[in-house]
């Protein structure tokens, strides 16, 4: 018998409401501008498609033209960070000032996308000092010009910088944001949450229907060893999109979606992986973080995107200490310091060496169990590695997020049973009255509550008791463990 849950699914695109004139959100004066003016009658933003009015799917005939971003292919960073933001013993040292503020008091920490350099308020690795990024990066001031510009053509349902939003009182610095235009007016769709792998419908929403105005622009690699950016440019057959996320939960909240009109189902593979690590790369900034979210673990659009946005503050779970799996335990042997090592196969493209330069780890003293992915000094590497692990979780059906923090250097990576223990009727009443699902966001320390009671009422204790529904048995984070990575390390 098929388990499944009955929720609204998150609006992404504008497309999504077509046929539905009650769905749009008419209280916030963004989204009262997009009613007003309707999606296919908005006017094109700066550097915008030149057939802003047709949908993505019509991008083959060769008529349109995006913007583009061309990143360099080398593979690696030029300046790893780790641990960002230091670690909950700096936070509870340093207090209150170790955490920006978030609240719309004390304005969100984002210089204007019109500055040259951007100092940005935070904690550096000892939890005391700013952390400063002394010249934004090309995608960073692009990403950000153009949500902006979208942002000014009323494309959104709301306006996101005013949904209140503070840091919870505690040790752990959760964070948590009131966002009611969340709260999508949608019919209720049954989601299956017991098939993590499930065929890509075209008939059903996928990002080829939204418009491409909503699109801004195309993420590929290029031939030269600097980046580059073409306000206009063909697309090729089959692009990797980076759109707006029309129920944005932070300031430049947007999608990519790799080959877009490919049809690729909601599942990573090394290849998608290794795109979603670049992209982090290249926006070069420890605010902006990636997430990924299977069917069964709250992804509600089985058509392949990653989210990422910008969040001037730390996120509970980058804080989070770490310790060393204990591969006895787990019934791993590590291949990566025996002399005879056999290589191994890795993403069934060929035989492979183990990932040796890549750390794996397992989160310690936090309320969801997950692995924690170091890269080295290869990007291919820790993508083949974490998303062989992913194939494999999608292959045995254990739905699973994926949280992409540091520039791409570390990755996260847990199962998720908030579905299932909610599908069977193991949930607390008062938890699904609060109608928030764990989902990446939520589970790395963002609490988006739906209701203004829930985010007065919200507290460390309560933050820690959502979360902790989400986590597996430590048994079977054991098993997904050795699932994921036997023979790989």
């Amino acid at each position: 018998m098929a388990l499944t849950i009955t929720r609204n699914g998150t609006v992404y695109s504008l497309t999504q409401l077509a046929g539905e004139p009650d769905a749009i959100d008419g209280g916030s004066p963004m989204a009262a501008s997009t009613v007003a003016s309707s999606p296919s009658k908005a006017s094109p933003a700066k550097c915008a498609a030149i057939t802003p009015e047709k949908a993505v799917r019509d991008l083959p005939a060769g008529a349109s033209l995006l913007p583009l971003y061309s990143f360099p292919a080398h593979d690696g960073f030029q300046v790893k960070r780790v641990r960002s933001f230091g670690s909950f013993g700096d936070l509870v040292a340093a207090g209150a000032a170790a955490v920006p503020d978030v609240d719309n008091s004390g304005g969100r920490g984002y210089a204007s996308s019109d500055d040259e350099s951007a100092s940005l308020d935070g904690s550096s690795d000892s939890g005391a000092s700013a952390q400063v990024v002394p010249q934004r990066s090309v995608l960073d001031a692009l990403l950000l010009g153009e949500w902006e510009d979208r942002a000014e053509a009323g494309l959104f349902r709301y306006d996101v910088t005013a949904c209140p939003t503070k840091v919870v009182p505690g040790s752990y610095g959760f964070i948590a944001q009131c966002n009611e235009g969340r709260l999508s007016k949608k019919r209720p769709t049954e989601f299956r949450i017991d098939q993590v792998a499930q065929d890509f419908d075209a008939n059903k929403f996928n990002f080829t229907k939204a418009l491409q105005h909503e699109v801004l622009f195309m993420f590929e690699p290029g031939r030269r060893s600097k980046p580059s950016f073409r306000p206009a440019a063909v697309a090729r057959p089959s692009p990797n999109l980076v759109y707006i996320n029309v129920s944005p939960i932070e300031y430049g909240h947007v999608l990519l979606v790799p080959r877009a009109l490919d049809g690729l189902r909601q599942l990573v593979t090394p290849d998608t992986m290794l795109l979603a690590l670049q992209f982090a790369r290249e926006a070069d900034n420890p605010y902006f973080r990636l997430a990924f979210n299977s069917l069964g673990a709250y992804g509600t659009i089985n058509h392949l995107h990653f989210q990422a946005y910008y969040l001037a503050a730390p996120f509970a779970m980058e804080r989070a200490p770490t310790a060393p799996l204990d591969l006895a335990a787990l019934g791993l042997k590590s291949r990566c310091n025996a002399a005879d090592a056999v290589p191994t196969l890795i993403g069934g493209k060929g035989r492979r060496r183990p990932a040796c330069g890549v750390r794996v780890e397992q989160l310690r003293e936090y309320p969801v169990r997950s692995l924690v992915f170091e890269a080295g000094d290869s990007l291919q590497e820790a993508a083949e590695l974490v998303g062989t692990a992913c194939e494999r979780l999608t292959a045995a059906n254990v739905p699973h997020n994926l949280f992409i923090a540091d520039c791409g250097a570390r990755i996260f990576l847990f199962p998720n049973c908030f579905a299932e223990r909610k599908a069977r009727g193991q949930m607390p009443e008062d938890v699904l009255e609060t109608q928030v699902d764990p989902a990446a966001w939520e589970i790395a320390g963002h609490i988006v509550l739906k209701r203004q009671e829930d985010y007065e009422a919200v507290t460390q204790e309560s933050a820690w008791r959502l979360l902790e529904l989400a986590s597996c048995s430590e048994e079977r984070f054991g098993e997904v463990a050795r699932l994921a990575l036997d023979g790989l390390i």
